[in-house]
């Protein structure tokens, strides 16, 4: 009788204990899953002062400081871009490339200095910025701390910056394609009026004064150049020193009659008739040809120290400030030579540096730095001191 009380009571709360059992043990086991899951350590969910043992996942730090701090202001940074504008002196559209520093659309207020940069022979608007990376490297001097200044880089074709002494055939020209140019096209660089020096001297600064924030004043302009490029730079500072305060050569060919020796020693020679001058130019006698003529009653005329030399004392004041650099290994050396002993003979004061290299994109990357510098010691003010 007391087995039969037992039995129905006992037998089922055991089984009901077991359940229990099973129950929490089955949690615990899911618990500790989940934690090894989650990645939370053991112990992770106590009061514990010891941190947890080597191996095991550590919480994240949160900065609260560096979250409530401002966030940087982003660094400004410079543009390049095409432009175009009609040219009264060419008679046609002109291309032009433009670098525009990196205050320029931070400030709308603000007014910047223009440095104008001719290319050479058989180049374009984009060879100073496409070979010579002449935007880095202005980057890097006013990050440096030279001020910033506005470049424009110009197409001017094979015309040598100057009006031609003859017009050329227009009509000729259109039939053929561009020297050297596989891609531009006829109507960009046949030009019916070539006025070169007018479509750099007036044209384009007007174009850039009226279109971008400029300082309009001959103070806060500058003008270099390569090659053909800088003989442009140097003779139409010379010619134009109501527009341009300082002009700077590299590797330019800057004494065109110059004949020899070679390398440069007193006495100089220069070309006297039509043969001499075309051995003089070389390959490029098809393009000096129509700029400069047939003999040397219109080279002359056109040469930076003969140029140079028409200032009179008075004059001198007015006159730009002159830069030239060439490498030791450059075949037009000696024209730069030549024109800094013209300027030393004449007095008139310029700063001149030869350069181990020679005539190529290396060594112009390599010293438009010097240029860029200097122009900016120059006009990099808005040429107050000047």
């Amino acid at each position: 009788m007391g087995n039969d009380f037992d039995d129905p009571v006992t037998e089922p709360a055991v089984q009901r204990i077991a359940r229990a059992v099973g129950r929490v043990g089955v949690s615990f086991v899911c618990l500790s899953l989940t934690y090894l899951v989650s990645g939370i350590p053991a112990g992770g969910l106590t009061d514990q002062d010891d941190p947890p043992s080597a191996g095991a996942h550590t919480h994240p730090v949160i900065d609260w400081a560096a979250l409530r701090r401002e966030p940087a202001a982003p660094r400004l940074a410079s543009r390049v871009a095409a432009d175009s504008f009609w040219s009264q002196a060419l008679g046609i559209r002109k291309q032009f490339v433009v670098y525009l520093p990196p205050s320029y659309d931070a400030n709308s207020q603000r007014r910047f200095p223009v440095a104008y940069y001719l290319h050479g022979m058989w180049g374009n608007e984009w060879n100073w910025v496409r070979a010579g990376a002449i935007d880095r490297t202005l980057d890097s001097l006013v990050a440096g701390g030279l001020p910033e200044m506005i470049l424009v880089m110009p197409d001017g074709d094979d015309g040598w910056y100057t009006t031609w002494n003859n017009l050329g055939n227009n009509a000729e020209c259109r039939r053929a394609k561009p020297p050297e140019r596989p891609n531009e096209t006829v109507d960009a660089y046949c030009v019916p009026w070539p006025k070169y020096d007018d479509y750099i001297a007036r044209d384009l600064v007007a174009r850039v004064d009226s279109v971008y924030r400029t300082i309009p004043s001959r103070t806060a302009r500058a003008i270099a150049g390569l090659s053909m490029g800088g003989y442009g730079a140097i003779s139409l500072a010379l010619e134009y020193p109501d527009v341009f305060s300082a002009a700077a050569s590299h590797s330019g060919v800057l004494s065109p009659l110059y004949m020899g020796p070679h390398p440069r020693v007193t006495p100089p020679r220069y070309a006297t008739n039509e043969a001499e001058l075309r051995e003089n130019a070389g390959s490029k006698w098809p393009s000096m040809v129509l700029a400069f003529g047939r003999d040397t009653t219109g080279w002359w005329p056109r040469d930076p120290g003969r140029r140079a030399a028409r200032y009179t004392a008075a004059e001198r004041a007015r006159m730009p400030a002159l830069m030239m650099d060439a490498g030791v290994s450059d075949p037009y050396v000696d024209q730069s030579r030549d024109l800094h002993a013209t300027l030393e003979r004449l007095g008139i004061a310029h700063a001149y540096t030869e350069w181990p290299g020679t005539h190529d994109w290396s060594y112009w990357r390599t010293h438009a730095r010097e240029s860029l510098a200097w122009i900016g010691g120059h006009i990099g003010d808005g040429g107050s001191a000047r």
